[in-house]
């Protein structure tokens, strides 16, 4: 029986070793602020920009700050891929490539999901602290939010003015 476990954590190292050499892709690194991002593109408050940017920049940016442990093998495939899918969904870096409508419904999902606690991620937090939020700098942010969408909602001054027949 001890020959089979130690036959069976003498592979498993072996996996692990070779597994060290296998690529996870491109790193998600961009030097610079891009011209489309948030911050280029509508005023936002330096308080504000640097919670956003401690809690959401790693996966919702073209810019993230790899921890160490990003180099090891499958910890890494894991990153990139909440990376990659992080920016499916938001990518600040492009803020500025959406219409006043497209942003409008950013700001709400970024306030949905900062409610409902899906954002940041718990393993996220858990290896971030800066990116655990107090009640008072939600607040803040959450009342942020709403002005970002009462300013981004669509005119209804294009709209024909009905006549009484």
């Amino acid at each position: 029986m001890r020959k089979y476990i130690k036959t069976a954590a003498l592979v498993f190292i072996g996996i692990l070793v070779v597994i060290q050499f296998i690529p996870t892709g491109k790193k998600n690194i961009q030097t610079g602020v891009s011209p489309q991002s948030m911050e280029n593109t509508i005023a936002v408050p330096k308080e504000i920009l640097a919670q956003l940017k401690s809690g959401c920049y790693d996966c919702h940016s073209n810019n993230t700050v790899y921890p160490w442990y990003s180099n090891i093998q499958p910890v890494a495939w894991w990153l990139n891929s909440h990376i990659v899918e992080g920016k499916e969904h938001l990518n600040f870096d492009e803020f500025g490539n959406l219409d006043a409508e497209g942003q409008g419904e950013l700001f709400e999902e970024i306030e949905e999901v900062l409610k409902t606690k899906e954002m940041p991620m718990q393993s996220y937090v858990w290896m971030h602290p800066k990116a655990r939020y107090s009640e008072k700098t939600l607040v803040e942010i959450y009342d942020w939010l709403a002005l970002q969408q009462i300013n981004k909602k669509p005119s209804n001054n294009n709209e024909p003015a009905h006549k009484d027949d």
